[in-house]
């Protein structure tokens, strides 16, 4: 007996749609809006492969593991393609549509979004995303007449939230803080890098649980960093031990349903020399200076150069390594970026209701000069009609950050 090896079906497994992060009502919105988006290009289809407008438009949230996926928007119909190996949760957990592909025969992801396109069409895709690879196949097996980069546009949608989206940001921002507090409690000398980490991990994956019971748990982290290590933003976690004196990095990530959210802190063990409480001092004022300029009609690279300015007389802005602050929404480390709204030199956007951004100056200071290590604060605000809220509470500043 010959099994018959399908190149596609569909799998709805259980019956039913599981909860999703937003209403319906949420989803159709933002395909209405890439719908004229669609519209202002005389787009036929628009194939999306990244994983943040994949969870953006559709719902869901795919692990790739080196498989391609994506969602095809039409003007009547939004269809996740996915992988057999995830079975019906693609379904679960997408607005729309949901077709399966198999690997029997290569190529066969893109047999199915080319049967939901059709051929020869004007189709919107994602330069920023595809590979040389994957772009010589959308144009083998979709012949396309015509192709657009959509990728700016779908950024300039998602970097405008929605009222749910700010309180779903909102509720991270109230996570982080508890984690915050969590790793707070374990920083003792002799504690490591590793434990410390994973209390405000587990504190905040709870916390996201006992927020949102019917929602998937994925992707929240910690970076904590202590002496030398906390000289990036992004240095991974050791297994150092803590020691009395130690400059920390407190990094929180909870992440919910695709949605990313972070509480940074500078602390130190037990007790901070003058030189180093002097970088801290300065770094917090230069904080709270950023936080006062984030307003409805400042563009990024004013706020910028205004911060600069601020540093520059402080005789500190060599010491800067990065950017100010960026857009929250649909990303994580290792998906999305809303690079239009990040506040850089270089980024002339305009701030209006309903951005949210972070104000998160650093100081690094090498190793071997009084008051090394990295120091960065970091809050979340939402951009207003009449200035800026800002959502995070856990406090910063040595009053409450010299621990043990």
């Amino acid at each position: 007996m010959t099994l018959e090896r399908p190149q596609s079906y569909r799998f709805h497994n259980g019956g039913a749609k599981d909860a999703l992060p937003f209403a319906e009502e949420e989803y159709h919105a933002r395909l209405e809006g890439l719908r004229d988006i669609m519209d202002l290009h005389d787009l036929d289809a628009v194939v999306l492969t990244s994983m943040h407008n994949v969870a953006y438009y559709s719902g869901f949230l795919y692990c790739s593991f080196g498989r391609p996926y994506a969602a095809v928007v039409t003007r009547t119909d939004c269809i996740t393609v996915s992988a057999g190996i995830d079975a019906g949760q693609p379904w679960r957990r997408s607005i729309g549509d949901n077709i399966t592909y198999t690997d029997w025969t290569r190529d066969n992801f893109w047999r199915v979004v080319a049967s939901i396109t059709g051929e020869g069409k004007a189709i919107g895709c994602e330069a920023d995303h595809l590979t040389m690879e994957r772009a010589d196949k959308l144009n083998t097996f979709l012949k396309p007449r015509r192709g657009v980069d959509i990728s700016p546009a779908t950024m300039q949608q998602r970097m405008l939230k929605s009222p749910a989206e700010i309180a779903l940001i909102k509720h991270g921002a109230n996570v982080a803080d508890v984690g915050g507090y969590a790793i707070r409690e374990a920083i003792r000398e002799g504690a490591t890098e590793l434990e410390v980490s994973i209390a405000g991990r587990d504190a905040m994956e709870r916390e996201i649980a006992k927020r949102f019971p019917d929602a998937e748990y994925r992707d929240t982290w910690v970076w904590f960093q202590s002496g030398l290590n906390t000289d990036g933003a992004h240095n991974p976690v050791t297994n150092r031990k803590l020691q009395r004196g130690d400059i920390l990095s407190l990094n929180c990530f909870p992440m919910i349903s695709g949605y990313y959210t972070a509480l940074e802190r500078t602390l130190f063990v037990g007790e901070v020399d003058p030189a180093s409480l002097k970088i801290w001092e300065a770094n917090i004022a230069a904080h709270e200076y950023g936080m006062s300029l984030l307003r409805t009609g400042a563009s990024c690279s004013g706020v910028t150069a205004k911060i600069n300015e601020f540093l520059a007389e402080r005789q500190l802005l060599q010491y800067r390594t990065f950017g100010y602050g960026h857009s929250f929404g649909v990303l994580s480390h290792y998906y999305g970026r809303e690079a239009g709204l990040e506040l850089r030199e270089d980024i002339d956007t305009v701030l209006e209701p309903g951005m949210v951004i972070s104000m998160e100056p650093m100081l690094t200071i090498p190793d071997g000069q009084p008051g090394a290590g990295g120091y960065r604060e970091h809050d979340i605000l939402v951009i207003t009609e009449d200035g800026a809220e800002d959502i995070t509470h856990y406090p910063y500043g040595p009053g409450f950050n010299v621990v043990g």
